[in-house]
């Protein structure tokens, strides 16, 4: 089940918990042994041996879990030592590593218990079936949770490091390879500065201005294409950038770029913006970038 991004919010209609910087699998348990799939539903079990006895802390003779593999450093989730494990494909070097760094896997949601479907119930009642099953170790955990005060536990979350919150509306099922806004990820936002490096022409109600900005930064003197930033722009800012960057215009890009995501007019480096962004992409990109001010 997957989720849509939100702002933090209050709701008594809702739970919330950490959300953990890990690897989402799915946890299988049946006659006496484990299976862990990813979300690409390829089988990892292999890459896990120091989980292979999970089976034993689990009140039922078969169950499917939805949770989140994690490597902890100082009872944080460490995503760059989750890498090395997963990075390592030789079986020997694998025994090695799940020594050095073992893992444990946070649980958050029961799929099926004993053959009984638990899909269709409320979130609340499968908390509670979770809570029932699981005999808690360094390898397994359940993910806590409090109600109703969102707003103060996304802030306690973030002031601690953690990579974000999940809020959960408590009489949701568990949907099947769905996004659904039963379920929201609220993670904060990443402020930087970038110039502007180009734009595209605008369409419908934009025509006449444009419709995003191509983004850069510079690093160790080099120029880093960053994405196109589209949101955030109010009347005003739209027409008096746009005559701004019709000045800069130049024949070529600033920046090198493997490939070009749609036309853009290239424009002279020499206007500033500070943008806020959900995270990066592999490639460097900005995901979800919205505009909030020129710098000058």
């Amino acid at each position: 089940m997957l989720a849509y991004s939100s702002p933090p919010f209050d709701s008594p209609r809702h739970l919330f918990e950490i959300k953990w910087d890990g690897t989402r699998a799915i946890l299988f348990v049946a006659d006496g042994a484990i299976r862990l799939q990813n979300r690409r539903l390829q089988d990892i079990t292999h890459r896990y041996p120091d989980l292979a006895g999970l089976h034993r802390q689990i009140k039922a003779k078969n169950a499917i879990f939805d949770g989140e593999l994690v490597v902890l450093a100082q009872g944080r989730p460490d995503f760059r030592k989750l890498q090395q494990r997963e990075q390592v494909a030789d079986p020997l070097k694998i025994g090695l590593v799940a020594q050095k760094l073992p893992a444990t896997y946070i649980v958050f949601d029961v799929l099926y218990r004993d053959d009984e479907k638990c899909l269709h119930l409320p979130l609340s009642w499968r908390k509670e079936i979770l809570a029932d099953l699981l005999e808690e170790s360094a390898h397994l955990m359940e993910s806590g949770y409090i109600e109703a005060q969102g707003r103060s536990f996304y802030r306690e979350v973030v002031d601690q490091g953690l990579e974000g919150v999940m809020a959960k509306a408590l009489n949701s099922p568990y949907l099947e390879g769905k996004r659904s806004r039963y379920w929201l990820k609220i993670k904060p936002r990443s402020r930087t500065v970038c110039f502007i490096v180009g734009y595209s022409q605008g369409q419908g109600a934009r025509r006449e201005t444009f419709g995003s900005l191509a983004l850069a930064t510079q690093e160790q003197g080099r120029w880093r294409f960053r994405g196109m930033v589209g949101s955030g722009f109010n009347a005003t800012e739209l027409r008096e950038l746009k005559a701004r960057l019709k000045a800069l215009e130049q024949t070529s890009p600033a920046v090198t770029l493997d490939e070009t995501p749609r036309e853009i007019f290239w424009v002279k480096p020499e206007l500033r913006c500070e943008v806020t962004f959900q995270e990066e992409t592999p490639r460097g990109h900005f995901r979800a970038p919205a505009f909030i001010r020129l710098i000058e």
